[in-house]
């Protein structure tokens, strides 16, 4: 058994190194995958890759041996699924690794803007230890309006329930038995935007979801409401959010995303070098105008980077790669 691994960093080497059996050869490279790279490595039988490789027909040609691919991403349409499907190379993907830790993201945001955390610190760093003008509000008793309950929407819901706020939920499929186990109500997008004193969005992007908060559906949004997204950037139309701020409808914000970013489908990307070679952030939001807004708090697409999340892609990979070995077919892409 050969393994060969394509945008590997030095630490996930070792990982995987110090893990899998020794009678696995293992080849790692820090670079993407190219057709150049395989020479020779006919023999290999698993392959390891990241969302800037690229498994087409041409690769699996040059790996006649190939038993499985494991890609360190939830996305996998960088691989000939359906070759691989035919050829019997199983495809294994990591479905799950930061539905928590984005949803503790979102309620430090919350957290923030209830208890003007960023201005607090602030002030007392000038040595003024004066709270006027610093007054916030309580969650306990706050309506949360959760647009999207998918695992990071049902994680956020349970905190919710810890400070005792009343949940609304909306999204395309309702799961009433998670409804009653956590304690939420599904209603439709227009009751949810009227009736929350915080809307945050935790929806996927699809054509649907784009600027599922627009021009016309802010305006639904309760007067002095907060709006939450660490989801994907292109869920709010931005010229919308800043009317909003502008006229009072919106009382703040908290954004870990921007729709202006380079489009990413993996936070993990944000950390590769691949991605800092083909985004400059810095430039592409240099300019804009709801960084500089005191309402509005803003962070750099972080709430996935917890040291527990990117540890848990790697441990799934690890498991995928073990339990392919031993025969148990772990996390396969359907």
């Amino acid at each position: 058994m050969k393994l060969l691994a394509f945008e590997i960093d030095k630490s996930e080497k070792l990982y995987l190194q110090n893990s899998l059996p020794v009678d696995l050869q293992q080849e790692y490279y820090e670079d993407t995958l190219s057709i150049e790279a395989l020479e020779s490595k006919q023999d290999t039988t698993h392959l390891v890759v990241f969302v800037y490789s690229r498994v087409t027909t041409e690769v699996l040609d040059k790996l006649p041996n190939l038993k499985a691919v494991f890609t360190m991403s939830t996305g996998y349409d960088h691989i000939d699924v359906e070759t691989c499907r035919t050829r019997g190379i199983t495809v294994h993907s990591v479905p799950f690794y930061g539905e928590n830790t984005v949803a503790e993201h979102t309620f430090a945001l919350i957290l923030a803007l209830s208890r003007q955390l960023i201005a607090s610190v602030e002030r007392t760093k000038t040595f003024d230890f004066n709270p006027a003008g610093l007054e916030g509000f309580d969650l306990r008793g706050k309506t949360l309006g959760i647009i999207g309950m998918g695992r990071i929407g049902s994680f956020v819901a349970r905190i919710a329930k810890g400070f005792d706020m009343k949940i609304l939920a909306y999204d395309a499929f309702v799961k009433n038995e998670l409804a009653q186990e956590i304690g939420f109500e599904y209603v439709g997008l227009e009751e949810l935007l009227a009736k929350s004193d915080i809307v945050t969005l935790h929806s996927a992007y699809r054509p649907e979801t784009h600027h599922i908060i627009n021009q016309e559906s802010i305006k639904l949004m309760k007067k002095g409401a907060y709006l939450i997204n660490t989801a994907r950037g292109s869920l709010i139309e931005t010229s919308a959010f800043i009317m909003a701020l502008e006229e009072g409808i919106l009382a703040g914000a908290g954004l870990d995303v921007l729709e202006e970013e380079c489009f990413i489908k993996e936070e993990k990307e944000l950390l590769s070098q691949a991605f800092l070679k083909t985004c400059d952030l810095q430039t592409v939001v240099q300019d804009h105008i709801l960084i500089q807004d005191k309402r509005v708090i803003v962070t750099p697409h972080n709430a996935f980077n917890s040291r527990e999340a990117i540890l848990r892609i790697l441990e799934t990979t690890l498991d995928n790669i073990q339990g392919q070995i031993k025969g148990e077919m772990l996390n396969l892409v359907k």
